[in-house]
């Protein structure tokens, strides 16, 4: 894999920098479903299956994975709403090698996060159904970003979704669509607007919604240095979010430039053990709110591969859930993200 170019907003990833850190596996049997991966082949950077398996394959049990939407294989051409369906059919077509048998045991893009712009409104509803024809077995809900901030140093410049897109009317009226689809939504924005998916969770309660890596806690820009001010409104923030019953959360995708973590600028790649100090306070603080049966450990890979590598994240979360019992280790690491996707394991 070829690092990331120099105007991506995520970190390089440095395959020498990563091979200095090399860990025993923890727990090595214990069933896992990554339900956030993303695969690309673009000009500066591939991260296609082959790179996913030799990830997955580093020593712990993956059992299924979760690719969520990331801007790959668009379309080049035809009605813009229709060009984010080349994703959903390249990933199936991913899927469908890995359920040859001729790549491993792991069920690879077992779930599948597409994209549809829900500012169509109520025209959302037949762009779904050509996603689900894509992919019929696999294809379980969308993404649409709304991660906004008024520093634009801090977003990625492939986006620009605007403040509060989640109350919108007319994307209001395309995320209504999701429901009687039996459709799911990925909710990746910044922790000043977690406050705007509790909304639209009470909105649409029969609409099931995940919050991507941890609601994003930012320590860049101007956030840098105001760590507990940060950590204080993200927890309140979360406890609220938590009594939606139909909210789930995703701990992980910590490792990325605008978490202001700098792993990244270390001699050597962080151990487990530092990540999961790093951590504990947002991953605890999850669990104690939605409980381990609405909570799903994450891998973020390869956007947070510029900060460690895939057998230390696994290991770190291993850590960090170190007191739950049988039953809850089981959900934060497999069941949760089985229930939530629909997955047949």
């Amino acid at each position: 894999m070829s690092k990331a170019p120099t105007h991506s907003p995520y970190l390089p990833v440095r395959e020498d920098w990563l091979k200095r850190r090399s860990e025993p596996i923890l727990e090595p049997d214990l069933p896992i479903v990554d339900p956030h991966h993303h695969l690309w082949d673009r000009p500066d950077w591939r991260y296609m299956l082959d790179d996913l398996l030799a990830d997955t394959n580093s020593g712990h049990n993956i059992v299924a994975t979760v690719f969520v939407q990331c801007r790959a294989m668009y379309r080049k051409g035809g009605p813009e709403e229709l060009r984010p369906l080349g994703e959903t059919e390249f990933v199936n077509g991913v899927a469908a090698m890995s359920a040859s048998g001729g790549y491993g045991p792991s069920k690879i893009c077992a779930g599948i996060a597409g994209h549809v712009d829900l500012r169509l409104g109520a025209r959302a509803r037949e762009v779904l159904e050509a996603h689900l024809r894509a992919a019929p077995d696999r294809f379980r809900g969308i993404r649409h970003i709304t991660a906004w901030d008024q520093d634009a140093s801090i977003m990625n410049p492939a986006y620009n979704p605007g403040p509060h897109l989640l109350t919108d009317k007319t994307f209001r009226e395309g995320f209504a669509q999701l429901e009687p689809l039996n459709l799911s939504f990925e909710s990746w924005l910044y922790h000043p607007q977690i406050d705007d998916t509790t909304a639209l969770a009470r909105a649409f309660p029969g609409t099931n919604i995940v919050l991507n890596h941890v609601g994003g806690p930012l320590g860049i820009a101007g956030y840098a240095g105001k760590r507990d001010e940060v950590f204080r409104q993200w927890s309140t923030s979360i406890r609220n979010l938590a009594q939606c019953p139909n909210v789930y959360v995703k701990l992980g995708g910590l490792g990325m430039r605008i978490n202001g973590y700098d792993f990244h600028e270390k001699a050597d790649p962080p151990s487990s053990e530092a990540l999961a100090a790093a951590w504990r306070p947002y991953v605890e603080t999850s669990i104690e709110a939605f409980g381990a049966n609405r909570c799903m450990f994450e891998s973020n890979f390869p956007v947070d591969k510029g900060s460690y590598s895939y057998a230390v994240f696994w290991n770190a979360c291993k850590l960090l859930a170190k007191g739950a019992s049988p039953t809850e280790k089981a959900d934060l690491f497999s069941r949760t993200a089985a229930r939530f996707y629909r997955l047949e394991l």
